[in-house]
């Protein structure tokens, strides 16, 4: 790790480096000033920007170029190695830029740049929507109305969230916060000025009761009507909910919003264990969480092997193991009975001591507004590659969204997909007619595994090559000998290289 007090790796910019130095297909990592920075020589020049990631600081010069373009190594967030601009989520922020200056064959950094005219905000369509409404709150509206602004859409835009709190960093909820380990003010994406700053009516605790299609109005159950001549459906997911006897108790918790995880940390300050219904990615980082502060933590699930079906049987397994290492006591192939508040009895009658009941057993989209409006809905609501439901002007992004993806329809609940619809939607309602192509990725946290997945689909064939034990391998998935998706730890850049694979695919 570096000192605080000493420069970044790599020269000094500031005093120039060779030409010869900078990669054909890559970049030079460097500082200035005692700040990261990046240079890479394009088809128009040379061009300096930050070598962090705007989202959580990652080291780009460990990410990958592709076609002008820095993708980061721990989330793939891109942007522009011209401009810096964040190109796509999860960061926002752009990167800082610096002019540079090329004499004879050696390049300087000089001094910081703005944004460039060439990377400024487009001009919207005099044809395109003045009144906008996003329902929802969550990773797809958010992304959704920042990149609305972004592009240079100065009409009217609302945003109506059920939640009570404005649009949080929801991955780390299950993680570091659930932990101990983040403070309460990392998770809000944004300050709350920041919303009536960049004229988004962002407004909490919204519930809206009916879409009117043929009157273009969303109206909320307190009986306010919002107009709108383009509408994003971005309700998402919520917990599916057990029959099973007593889960209807106050100490009974699913884990999905801010609430949520206020609640069970408040719940867990006085107890000593804690039981996990559901072996699932959410449920299995929240029982790391919690570990580390020292719970005894049960986790029950039908399955034999935790996460088989997305990961196989090798590296399901291999996480049953880490999570025992670290003393959960996983219940498998085993069954919730009833929970009387102090204990939850199992199928075949064992009890396990519960001051806490966390049941993570899946999601289901939230596709009522969208059924009671006329859209066309099927396990989500369906849309066209343009993120378009069966009704002009109407449009869906995130969990609760179905689309096309590699000759299917697919309904995908990764946080950072979510985010990446939310801006190809955006950008469809100012007219920009894209298709959206992105490769699905997410990552998980448990203890001192950091997990990247990127692809989707069934497979029926697992090759793993490298160490599990070492924490330095890649499984690659296939389906009938084609490449579907890849889940690496140690290899972020492989994991990259691999996502750029699956998306120039034909």
């Amino acid at each position: 790790m570096t000192h605080p007090d000493t420069p970044p790796p790599g020269p000094d910019l500031a005093r120039g480096v060779p030409l010869a130095d900078l990669p054909e297909n890559g970049v030079l990592a460097g500082h200035v000033d005692g700040e990261a920075v990046l240079l890479a020589r394009l088809p128009d020049g040379v061009h300096a920007v930050a070598g962090h990631c705007t989202h959580y600081g990652a080291p780009l010069s460990e990410g990958l170029v592709v076609d002008g373009e820095i993708r980061c190594p721990w989330h793939h967030a891109c942007f522009s190695l011209r401009s810096g601009k964040a190109l796509r989520a999860p960061a926002f922020a752009p990167l800082a830029k610096w002019r540079t200056e090329v004499v004879g064959d050696t390049v300087f950094v000089r001094e910081p740049q703005a944004e460039t005219a060439e990377e400024a905000p487009r001009a919207i369509r005099s044809d395109a929507p003045r009144r906008i409404v996003i329902v929802g709150g969550g990773a797809a509206g958010y992304a959704a109305a920042l990149r609305l602004r972004d592009l240079g859409y100065d009409g009217s835009l609302a945003m109506l969230s059920a939640d009570d709190a404005p649009p949080c960093d929801r991955p780390n909820l299950s993680k570091d916060y659930l932990a101990g380990t983040a403070p309460e003010d990392w998770i809000p994406l944004q300050a709350p000025a920041f919303y009536s700053d960049h004229g988004i009516d962002l407004r909490l605790g919204c519930q809206v009761a009916t879409i009117d299609p043929q009157a273009h109005q969303a109206v909320t159950t307190a009986g306010d009507r919002f107009a709108y001549d383009a509408l994003l459906l971005a309700t998402g997911a919520e917990p599916r909910r057990l029959p099973t006897p007593g889960f209807d108790l106050p100490n009974v918790f699913t884990l999905r919003s801010l609430g949520d995880a206020r609640a069970i940390i408040a719940a867990v300050g006085n107890a000593k264990s804690v039981v996990f219904v559901g072996a699932g990615f959410i449920g299995l980082e929240a029982a790391a969480a919690l570990r580390a502060r020292g719970l005894a933590v049960h986790v029950v699930a039908p399955e034999a092997v935790p996460m088989e079906r997305v990961l196989g049987h090798e590296l399901g397994d291999f996480f049953a193991g880490l999570h025992r290492d670290n003393g959960v006591l996983l219940h498998l192939g085993a069954t919730a009975a009833g929970f009387d508040g102090t204990a939850l009895t199992l199928g075949d009658g064992t009890r396990l001591p519960a001051d806490v009941l966390i049941v993570g057993a899946g999601v289901v989209p939230r596709t009522a507004l969208a059924t009671a409006a006329g859209l066309h809905v099927d396990i989500g609501i369906l849309v066209d590659t343009h993120l378009q439901a069966s009704l002009p002007g109407h449009y869906a992004a995130g969990d609760v969204a179905r689309y096309p993806h590699a000759g299917e329809r697919v309904r995908v609940e990764h946080w950072v997909h979510a985010q990446r619809q939310g801006q190809a939607a955006a950008a469809n309602m100012l007219g920009a007619d894209q298709a959206f192509t992105d490769v699905p990725f997410f990552w998980t946290h448990q203890y001192d595994l950091e997990l990247r997945y990127t692809g989707h689909g069934a497979w029926d064939d697992v090759r793993i090559d490298g160490s599990l034990a070492d924490r330095d391998f890649t499984a690659r998935y296939y389906r009938k000998g084609e490449l579907v998706a890849a889940a690496s730890a140690g290899r972020d850049l492989e994991n990259l290289e691999i996502e750029a694979q699956l998306h120039a695919r034909p």
